[in-house]
């Protein structure tokens, strides 16, 4: 009986360990990590960037489509990777030169729906002064002191709120930052001024109320979810007609350079096309 009962202690031995280990496992962090975690942490890093590294890759994608930059994810193994969903479509389009089409360089923000109170009744004056506290604490444009030339500002916002948190004015502000092209989760106002300003736009549908009492700025420059689509701060940014794609920075060169291969066989061919049925040259096969 002494090997059973040693045996069968060896087994107790180590069942207990094992079950220490698993406590141990599952264990939580120090508190110092605890408490780190309770006040919020991002687990994706933001990578920042030079603004020569981005002109540098904003060249090579100079020109490029949608279609052209789509086949380069494809044949880098991409498919069905950054197409945001036909939704988020251009509010303009320019169907001689194309200016509402545009790459650049993302820069995100993100705003959720407010759990504040509304405004209630109040008079003109004090109302006023409410607004102008809302924008200044609660739903600000931190933002706009990332944009620099070549910048695509990418907005994650409070969808199924009739908010316009881009309007004619701020979109313009933006533009004279060197903001290329705007895209949004979800809705912008004063569309007919933004149409004839000419500066390209790509949401979900027309809003018509401001942020103060529905939105709030959670984050700027952290990664956001856009037409389906994780758009991460320096991810390369592709729009026009047939919506919007984004390339992921560190496979962006080798797509462009499959993607520029693409677009010049296609002029190639079009422009025999248009030779042969007396079409003059225009800006889609220069």
């Amino acid at each position: 009986m002494k090997p059973l009962r040693s045996f069968a202690c060896l087994v107790l031995i180590l069942a207990a360990a094992g079950f220490g280990a698993a406590q141990q496992a599952a264990s939580p962090p120090a508190n110092d990590s605890v408490r780190d975690l309770r006040a919020g942490k991002c687990l994706l890093p933001t990578t920042v960037h030079t603004e020569e590294d981005d002109a540098r890759l904003l060249q090579l994608f100079d020109g490029l489509r949608v279609a052209d930059v789509t086949d380069g994810m494809d044949a880098m193994g991409l498919q069905n990777i950054g197409l945001m969903d036909p939704e988020i479509h251009p509010l303009w389009r320019d169907a001689e030169h194309y200016a509402h089409r545009f790459v650049g360089i993302a820069v995100t923000a993100r705003y959720v729906p407010t759990q504040s109170a509304p405004a209630g009744r109040m008079d003109t004056a004090q109302y006023d002064q409410w607004v102008s506290n809302w924008y200044q604490t609660k739903s600000s444009e931190p933002f706009v002191a990332l944009l620099r030339k070549g910048s695509a500002l990418v907005i994650e916002d409070a969808e199924g709120i009739d908010v316009g948190t881009i309007g004619s004015n701020n979109i313009m502000v933006w533009k004279m930052k060197g903001c290329v092209g705007v895209v949004t989760s979800a809705t912008a106002r004063d569309t007919d001024e933004i149409i004839t300003e000419k500066v390209p736009l790509y949401f979900k549908h027309v809003g018509r109320g401001i942020r103060p009492g529905r939105n709030e700025i959670e984050s700027v420059n952290r990664p956001v979810v856009c037409g389906g689509v994780t758009v991460i701060p320096g991810d390369v940014i592709v729009a026009d007609g047939e919506g919007v794609v984004v390339v992921p920075r560190a496979r962006a060169e080798e797509v462009a350079r499959y993607a520029r291969k693409i677009l010049e066989g296609d002029k190639t061919a079009r422009r025999g096309l248009y030779r042969q049925l007396g079409l003059p040259p225009d800006d889609s096969v220069k």
